[in-house]
């Protein structure tokens, strides 16, 4: 293990200047790289994801959705793929993207996932492959009619966050629930927002007409005339219609089975298949709106649907000629059709128009042929759409939801913190109050911010934090785990204010881990070793290079630089709860058992989140700290007492080793122990 962790040193100081060299240009420049593409499921891959599944047949389809159409040899559909980078835009923890391909079966269940690229080091640390692909692959069977994707009707509940990673689980397990609705949604799977082919009511001509149901356009011979003026064989002016055009989305039975009969509409809607909708046109008069050349092309070069800007052409494949409507009232029809559409790019249920295109030759050769584009709005009416489904809160908004109780908790701790920090002249001079106080809040800070809710930050957070600044920041991530979003939010204003010391030393567990056992030990008649200054000082390069060889490495590879880090004992020790491997409870151990001698060893010489925060601590605005003339030089008591050694022989105290424990300020005000007030009473 020693020689692993000094490969593992020596790799990140190799790379830390270049690194860090490379994050300044980037910072300075604006640079972000580009965003990758989504990873397309391969052979092996799509029969992964569809258990059963030989010899696939994978097709790219665009769309609001883009994904993947895989079909089986003879042609059938054997489902839908999707990535959730490309449709959620999924980022995990470390501000990367985090990519999972979701397979969505015809039944609107998902038929499996497969993580295909991620920079999670949770995921890699702490958990095995196995843990992973049995947390990826719960996802199959889940029944996306279901709105909150729970327990529906003889499906799977989608799995809960894996509790040892769980901002990357969750991050998971939420993208690859949003991304296999949205697929189901586009693909019209579920009755998400689209058409009701369930309810049936039978109406006359008038009423359909009235409701919007139905939509027409007429033109007179006598108003098309003028635009073929110039044709070969005009259009004769006088009475009757040049086109009266009827158009309907025919798959609603309220229409459909009242426009064409209960057998016809039967056979009509049967005959669709999945994410294709009915749409029924019917024309009268002068001009049809079929033609006749889709007989030699296999596409209708008359009538188009256009919707938000994108033409719609209308394929022979498609296409059923009708030759008798069920409903009375309606014109003597020169052609009645019903087109299929797919749903993959077009949605029946907002507005879109139906287009015409009637044209004749010109008369005189080489002159354009006159044309008239003759069309009709239509738009669903509501009462033949399902309301969209509930679409769940964000992930963060779920996690805050949730976590509410455990919020306040910690908003309370930091209030608590700040009425101490504000008062602590009158917390000083009480010796036993501030030792009651101290104990007691360290003791919280431990069994409940620590073991309890696993409040315990590390320099994963900050190097996932300067990451996230470089490549794409989103708030999203860092709020999905709202105790350590509070915990940060309150040390950020704690470091401006008073410096590192607000964290280090009142809110993190294991440091409260260290100062609780070494008290217990100090009642035990433990004795303490002082280490010389001068040793001491220089002990203190050890965490500051540790740092930066975490953040420099982590510009190489994110996943060796979270092995680095693993000279944190905080995963092992407080989120853990000592639940691991020998090696890591024997490296806490070891620590502990180095502080039972040395008060907080661990903090003075090896903690790399303790040194993250000693740099923007620099900017503090507050020194509240008192300190006399006297101090250090004709007195070093609170040098000795000093839990960290943060106090020099000259009696000034390093700002970026403090923990503002506070003990030198008891000192100072305690009558009874301070030799310069002793000195005072004896002379009053």
């Amino acid at each position: 293990m020693r020689a692993l962790w000094l490969h593992l040193l020596r790799t990140g100081l190799a790379v830390m200047a270049g690194a860090a060299l490379a994050g300044t240009v980037s910072a300075q420049t604006g640079l972000r790289p580009e965003p990758p593409e989504a990873t397309a499921p391969d052979a092996a891959l799509a029969m992964r994801l569809f258990p059963g599944l030989a010899e696939p047949r994978i097709e790219r389809v665009e769309g609001a959705a883009p994904g993947w159409r895989v079909g089986r040899p003879d042609g059938t559909l054997a489902g839908h793929v999707a990535s959730t980078w490309e449709i959620a835009r999924s980022v995990g923890y470390s501000g990367k993207p985090l990519e999972v391909l979701v397979a969505v079966a015809p039944d609107a269940r998902i038929a499996g996932a497969a993580l295909v690229r991620h920079n999670e080091p949770i995921l890699t640390l702490g958990l095995s492959d196995e843990d992973i692909a049995a947390f990826v692959g719960g996802f199959a069977g889940v029944d996306l009619r279901d709105p909150l994707a729970e327990d529906g009707e003889g499906g799977t509940r989608a799995p809960d966050a894996i509790a040892r990673a769980t901002v990357s689980s969750a991050v998971i397990r939420d993208s690859i629930l949003r991304t296999a609705r949205a697929l189901a949604l586009a693909r019209g799977l579920v009755p998400g927002q689209g058409i009701d082919r369930t309810g049936y009511a039978p109406r006359d001509l008038a009423a359909l007409a009235a409701g919007g149901a139905l939509s027409r356009v007429t033109v007179t011979l006598d108003e098309a005339a003028p635009a073929f003026a110039a044709a070969k064989v005009p259009v004769p002016a006088g009475p009757g219609d040049f086109l009266d055009l009827w158009v309907a989305v025919a798959d609603p039975p309220t229409i459909g089975q009242n426009l064409l009969g209960e057998q016809l509409y039967s056979r009509v809607v049967g005959a669709l298949g999945t994410g294709e909708v009915a749409l029924f046109v019917a024309s009268a008069g002068l001009q049809g709106h079929r033609g006749t050349a889709w007989r030699r092309t296999g596409e209708f070069e008359r009538i188009a649907v256009v919707q938000d800007g994108l033409r719609h052409a209308l394929a022979a494949e498609g296409y059923t000629r009708i030759d008798k409507l069920a409903l009375e009232g309606l014109p003597e029809f020169r052609e009645r059709s019903i087109f299929r559409l797919s749903t993959e790019r077009f949605d029946p249920t907002a507005p879109f128009r139906v287009e015409v295109t009637a044209t004749r030759p010109a008369a005189e050769a080489g002159a354009p042929d006159p044309v008239l584009v003759i069309g009709t709005d239509y738009a669903l009416p509501g009462e033949f759409v399902h309301a969209p489904p509930p679409e769940p809160p964000p992930l963060w908004q779920q996690a805050w939801e949730r976590r509410r109780a455990e919020v306040a908790g910690v908003a309370l701790m930091l209030a608590v913190l700040t009425a101490v920090m504000f008062l602590q002249e009158l917390v000083v001079r009480r010796a036993r109050l501030w030792r009651g106080l101290r104990l007691g809040f360290l003791s919280v800070t431990l069994v409940w911010l620590g073991w309890g809710i696993n409040g315990q930050l590390s320099v994963v957070q900050v190097v996932a934090f300067v990451q996230a600044l470089l490549t794409g920041f989103h708030w999203e991530t860092f709020l999905v785990e709202p105790v350590i979003f509070v915990l940060w939010g309150g040390v950020a204003l704690g470091i401006l204010f008073l410096g590192r010391g607000v964290y280090c030393g009142w809110l993190c567990p294991f440091g409260a881990l260290q100062e609780l056992t070494n008290a217990a030990a100090r009642r035990l008649g433990v004795p303490q070793i002082a280490v010389p200054y001068p040793l001491h000082e220089r002990l203190w390069v050890v965490k500051y290079t540790l740092f930066v060889a975490i953040l420099g490495l982590s510009f190489y590879s994110m996943h060796q630089a979270l092995i680095l880090a693993e000279a944190e004992p905080f995963k092992t020790a407080i989120s853990l709860r000592m639940m691991r491997a020998w090696p890591f409870v024997a490296f806490v151990l070891v620590l502990l058992a180095a502080g039972l001698f040395i008060e907080r060893f661990y903090c003075r010489y090896l903690c790399p989140l303790g040194a993250a925060l000693a740099i923007p601590a620099k900017l503090k605005i507050f020194d509240w700290l008192r300190r006399r003339p006297q101090c250090g030089r004709e007195c070093r008591l609170c040098e000795q007492k000093c839990t960290v050694g943060a106090i020099d022989p000259l009696g000034r105290i390093n700002p970026n080793e403090c923990v503002l424990c506070l003990r030198c300020q008891v000192v100072l005000n305690d009558p009874a122990t301070c030799p310069v007030l002793k000195r005072r009473a004896r002379a009053a």
